[in-house]
Parts: structure tokens; C-alpha cells; sequence
């Protein structure tokens, strides 16, 4: 065991030191060894870590062969949490910027659909256009629906399709963003309609799963029935 993680350290100290292959990895231990180097590497990369390569593998070293690491305990827990305190710093300054652009650029595009034909504006905001009007009841928001749906950012982006499922989703009117509760209940059975939706009535500044904070999304929604 420990051969070859001795091995690995070695492999990825003599690598950082800029030669051209650090070991020939003969041995199993050899390349299990090289394995995890890699794997540590690309982890670090993957988090964007502004490491010292030397002071990791240092760390490393003695603490596998149980020396006396250049830190406590109690010091490194207050390098780990300062890290952490630095990095949600850096991930909400990048978010709220993120969210600022993605507000101006949606308010811009608001605005010039607004004037496409055939664009209605709510009260509210929500814009919508339709592209099938069916002649079924319309729901009400305390009603459950069954639709079919596909959903994009601005750009193009796809986020959502039940589609793309080939399945279509049933959820309570109530229990979703503002956008489709208000929208969907303008909607007789068998229409097919387009939504533009604000990210007041969508997922607001603070975005969710693959939704970036404040951003203006666009559905095409066919409401197929209106369950029992």
C-alpha cells in the first residue's frame, strides 16, 4: 500500500519538477500510484484550486509516513474554512453579475417581443403568443393538468422537454412557477401556446438547477387535459 502511493507521489513530484515522464510505470504499484495522481489533478482543476503542487505533495508525503505535518489540526481547520468563506465570496460576486447581465439582456428582449405580432402582454408581464387554440374548458388554478412542453433560454438553450421524454407531466397549477400558473389557466384543452416569461415570474435572482439567476425563459405548452 504503501509502495505505491509512494510511488504516485514520487511520479507526480518528479513531473512537477518539469521532466518528461516521471516514472516508466512498470510496476502495478507504479501505475495505481500515477492513477491517483491523476485523479487528485484533475479534482484540483475541476475546482479551479490555486494550489502549490510542492506543498501538496509535502503534505502528503508526511502525513502518509505519519511525520509532523507543518500545520495543527486546528490550524488547518482555519485555512479550510477561510478558503471556503473566499470561495462562496467569489461564486456569489460571479452570480449576482451573471444575474445583473441576464436581467438587462431579458428586459431588452421583453421589450422588443412585445411589439411582434401577435404577442399578447399580461397585466403581470407575461407575454404569450398562441399557436393552436383549442375549444376544451380552461383550467383553474387549484386544477391538476396534464401538458406537453419544451423549454429554453434565450440563446437557445434547451433546459427542459417533456418531448424529449416522449412523456407528457401532470402537476397542480398551484404548484408552479407564476408564469405557468397564470398562463396555463389562459389556455383551453387542446391549444398549443408560447410563453415568454420574466424571471420575476420564473426563478428570480436566484435561478435554480440549470436556470442561471434572473433569467428570461421561453416555453411552448400544450395542454392536453385537465384531470379529474
Amino acid at each position: 500500500m504503501k509502495a505505491f502511493l509512494l510511488g504516485g507521489l514520487m511520479a507526480a513530484a518528479t513531473v512537477s519538477a518539469g521532466s518528461a515522464l516521471a516514472v516508466e510505470l512498470e510496476t502495478d504499484e507504479q501505475k495505481l500510484g500515477y492513477l491517483i495522481g491523476m485523479d487528485i489533478g484533475k479534482s484540483l482543476k475541476r475546482e479551479q484550486a490555486d494550489v502549490d503542487i510542492d506543498a501538496l505533495l509535502e503534505a502528503i508525503r508526511v502525513t502518509f509516513e505519519g511525520g509532523t505535518t507543518a500545520m495543527t489540526e486546528e490550524q488547518a481547520q482555519a485555512v479550510r474554512e477561510e478558503f471556503i468563506a473566499k470561495r462562496r465570496e467569489a461564486v456569489q460576486a460571479e452570480s449576482a453579475a451573471q444575474g445583473e447581465k441576464n436581467a438587462a439582456e431579458g428586459a431588452a428582449f421583453l421589450a422588443a417581443n412585445a411589439q411582434n405580432d401577435g404577442v399578447v402582454v399580461t397585466d403581470s408581464g407575461l407575454q404569450y403568443k398562441v399557436i393552436t387554440q383549442g375549444e376544451g374548458p380552461r383550467p383553474a388554478a387549484s386544477d391538476t393538468v396534464e401538458v406537453h412542453y419544451r423549454g429554453t433560454l434565450l440563446d437557445g438553450t434547451e433546459f427542459d422537454s417533456s418531448y424529449a421524454r416522449n412523456a407528457p407531466i401532470s402537476f397542480a397549477l398551484d404548484r408552479v412557477i407564476a408564469g405557468w400558473t397564470e398562463g396555463v389557466q389562459l389556455m383551453p384543452v387542446g391549444s398549443k401556446y408560447h410563453f415568454w416569461i420574466k424571471p420575476e415570474l420564473a426563478y428570480g435572482a436566484g435561478g435554480g438547477g440549470p436556470i442561471p439567476p434572473n433569467a428570461t425563459l421561453m416555453f411552448e405548452v400544450e395542454l392536453l387535459n385537465i384531470e379529474e
